[in-house]
């Protein structure tokens, strides 16, 4: 069993971007990207708090962004009902992509960055080519009930996350779709490494960790305060600690299996709501956002995994 050492913060970062919407690590975790509400993305260096570039081109609130596999290109997702693609070092957006009703919440790329999936307040679900010049979507699915809040994609599944309390997974290899129901609204869905697990975060202030294969709920971790914010939540990079932000300024960590808290954060003793974060690719370091700062937390020590 791995063992658990502490986080402390290594980094405050006033972004200096109004509210910060949603904090996002690049694909190995060496540079951090943070939206916020004066719609703008921003890249940092999470280590030194250095801010590397500022993408500049949407008309409302900046609400996730994601790094490409190589981390050339940025996809981000904005309340002005559009997705850009941006190429990282010159600052541009290479495409801008129409096709959502209503606002833009989520959004990620596929494995080889080749496809951009997004969900949107328009209950839709839409795969993008940017690998050509092709602007409508090449795909458009419809089942969901209320708004996407998470889309999470691996080599042949497309997972979307529903305020209208359904997980909906998208087999790309059959064309077929299966949708669990939770029974809460979720506000964001997160996935194991090992792609056996996913892990939702719930409007009832409860996360809940779920089978991909049969969607049975296998635990839950609880603790922490959602209320009636989209609370974000993850899984550290050993598979074996989940997290979650929370409304009362904290952020909460508990062991996979055994459901207990390990410990719990104090971000800030002013309150403000622990909404979104990220943990590390491969470290044990995380992201937390709240109001205007971007908040590093790294573990004492190494994680060493003991001999059993």
């Amino acid at each position: 069993m791995p063992t658990f050492a502490n986080f402390n913060v290594k980094t405050t970062i006033d972004c200096k971007q109004g509210a910060v919407r949603a904090v996002r690590y690049n694909v190995d975790g060496t540079y951090c990207l943070s939206c916020g509400s004066d719609k703008k993305i921003k890249l940092w260096n999470p280590g030194s708090g250095l801010l590397l570039k500022t993408y500049g081109g949407h008309a409302d609130e900046v609400t996730d962004a994601a790094g490409s596999c190589e981390s050339s290109y940025i996809v981000s997702a904005s309340l002005d009902k559009s997705i850009i693609y941006w190429d990282v070092s010159t600052g541009t957006p290479v495409r801008r992509l129409r096709g959502h009703a209503g606002g833009v919440r989520c959004v990620c790329f596929n494995e080889d960055s080749s496809v951009a999936i997004s969900g949107g307040r328009d209950n839709a679900v839409m795969c993008w080519d940017i690998r050509t010049r092709r602007l409508d979507p090449v795909q458009v699915m419809k089942e969901a009930r209320d708004c996407i809040t998470t889309v999470l994609t691996n080599e042949n599944k497309i997972y979307a996350a529903s305020l209208d309390g359904c997980v909906r997974t998208y087999d790309i290899r059959v064309g077929e779709l299966t949708c669990d129901k939770v029974g809460e609204p979720i506000t964001y869905l997160g996935q194991t490494r090992d792609e056996q697990c996913l892990v939702a975060g719930c409007q009832d202030s409860v996360v809940r960790l779920l089978d991909c294969e049969t969607g049975g709920l296998l635990s839950e971790y609880k603790g922490h305060r959602g209320d009636d914010y989209h609370i974000e939540c993850g899984i550290l990079a050993n598979d074996a600690h989940i997290v979650s932000g929370s409304s009362d300024g904290d952020a909460l960590i508990w062991d996979l299996l055994e459901g207990k808290v390990l410990q719990r954060i104090r971000i800030s003793d002013n309150g403000g709501v622990v909404h979104s974060l990220a943990t590390h690719p491969k470290r044990q370091e995380l992201l937390f956002a709240r109001r205007r700062d971007m908040y590093v937390f790294s573990a004492d020590l190494q994680i060493e995994v003991e001999q059993l």
